[in-house]
């Protein structure tokens, strides 16, 4: 039976003929050919720590002077908001004009973007988005010297 089924893959295409004799020739031919002296000793590359390149750090500007508007109306518009963000420019943007589809793979593409460059992604309403380089810090109203007496404060009656 076994003979059958071998003859079978043979003509099929599906197995290779044994050839007795002439594959011990060749690992022969090899070992000849390509054999290493027993007293050679590799040599080793050392691996320098200092080759390994960091990723480049945006410098901070001395004054945040300029804050980037995007309203994409697709998710093409993606890369305007890369390039911006990643000059170290924040981000804002208005996903109010695209559909849900859309607005969420913008999204995700923005917290791609953000864990990359060590930034931050804060969402201000719910179709408005900031994206923040590492270097620039953003306070909500919680973290705002004073936040217990700002009720106090507004109400002056």
């Amino acid at each position: 039976m076994a003979g059958a089924l071998r003859k079978t893959m043979l003509y099929l295409g599906l197995a290779e003929e044994e050839r007795h004799g002439q594959a011990e020739d060749y690992v022969d031919e090899y070992d000849e050919e390509y054999a290493v002296p027993q007293d050679h000793e590799a040599e080793v590359t050392p691996i320098h720590r200092g080759a390994v390149r960091p990723v480049p750090d945006v410098a901070p500007s001395a004054d945040l002077r300029r804050i980037t508007t995007i309203h994409p109306r697709s998710y093409n518009d993606a890369r305007v908001i890369g390039e911006a963000f990643r000059s170290g420019t924040p981000v804002i943007i208005n996903l109010s004009e695209m559909t849900d589809a859309d607005a969420k793979r913008l999204v995700d593409f923005s917290a791609g973007l953000i864990f990359g460059l060590r930034g931050t992604i804060e969402r201000v309403t719910s179709k408005v988005f900031l994206l923040s380089p590492e270097h620039v810090e953003v306070t909500g109203e919680d973290d705002v010297a004073g936040g217990e007496d700002r009720a106090g404060f507004f109400n002056q009656s």
